[in-house]
């Protein structure tokens, strides 16, 4: 390759071997190939840096007990060369061919400061998991989009904003939402755009759950001083979410088998909550309360097939 790419794909890593090769091979099958691909690996004992050394990667180190979300992400950034920054998790990966090219298309607005794609989980994810991705990822498009919502596990963002402000490194969590914040505060906006689909793969134990909320909720806290999460929300929204989470199993037909998962990941998921609020150190905004913690609703919402795009062949 020569001159600068027109994109850097930035994958944070730690023991990713069961799925950072489906990754990279689904990024290697994109309609646009103009791009470079930087590992921020974070330590990894199994196999991740070799599995990905098999790819044309550049490896970058950093050390466990150096890690934070932002800190990896900005020191990807650092190696990068693009004008545009994909972030994806190490454990998601791409449905279609076109994913990088649609994932990129809003940029061709100059008032667009970060694109985000949408999120499906696969035969392993938890029940309420599904419902959540549905929640957060709907099936239409939204290139101008005035709240800060995002997700980085599917993400891109203009370099030339980053070089201006770097993801905050003292952050648990969230690190992709105070970033989209400050762009809206600065006069951009999003683009959310459901054709870049991918698929992300979490293999949760209830323990990992409740601490992955819990670092979110106290990220919020920082994020949102004045945000308040009661033990009476607590109540409220987990007896919301399993009741929609049971109707929807019950209309799939899917009850029996996810009845117990359904409790428990969303006991999980607003205990971890509350304890982060009560853990942590602008105001929370109805719709990004709506967005992070609401229910789905019991409106039936249909996959939109992709006309005249075939689906990535995965072995």
């Amino acid at each position: 390759m020569t001159g600068n790419p027109r994109c850097s794909i930035v994958i944070r890593a730690y023991n990713e071997e069961k799925h950072i090769g489906r990754l990279l091979e689904g990024i290697m099958q994109q309609t646009l190939q103009d791009f470079e691909i930087i590992l921020v690996d974070s330590g990894s004992t199994d196999a991740t840096v070799a599995i990905a050394r098999r790819y044309p990667v550049q490896v970058v180190h950093i050390r466990p007990e150096e890690f934070t979300f932002g800190r990896s992400l900005n020191l990807g950034i650092q190696h990068a060369r693009g004008e545009f920054i994909v972030m994806a998790s190490a454990h998601v990966y791409p449905v279609y061919p076109d994913w990088l090219e649609r994932l990129l298309e809003p940029f061709s607005d100059p008032q667009i400061a970060l694109t985000y794609g949408k999120q499906r989980g696969d035969h392993r994810t938890k029940f309420s998991e599904h419902q959540i991705f549905a929640r957060w990822f709907p099936e239409q498009s939204n290139w101008r989009q005035q709240h800060p919502f995002c997700n980085n596990a599917n993400a891109a963002i203009r370099r030339a904003l980053w070089e201006r402000h770097p993801y905050d490194e003292t952050l648990t969590g969230l690190e992709d939402l105070a970033w989209a914040k400050w762009a809206l505060e600065e006069g951009y906006l999003l683009a959310y755009v459901a054709e870049a689909e991918i698929i992300h793969v979490h293999e949760e134990t209830p323990r990992k759950v409740f601490n992955r909320y819990r670092r979110e909720a106290m990220a919020f806290k920082r994020i949102y001083p004045e945000a308040r999460f009661s033990l009476w929300d607590f109540i409220r929204l987990f007896s919301a979410n399993v009741v929609s989470d049971l109707y929807h199993a019950a209309q799939q037909r899917r009850l029996w088998g996810n009845m117990s998962s359904i409790f428990w990941f969303r006991w999980m998921q607003f205990w971890g909550t509350y304890r982060g609020y009560r853990m942590a150190s602008s105001p929370l905004t109805d719709q990004l309360r709506q967005t992070f913690y609401y229910p789905r609703g019991f409106q039936r919402e249909d996959p939109t097939p992709r006309d005249g795009v075939e689906p990535i062949r995965y072995e």
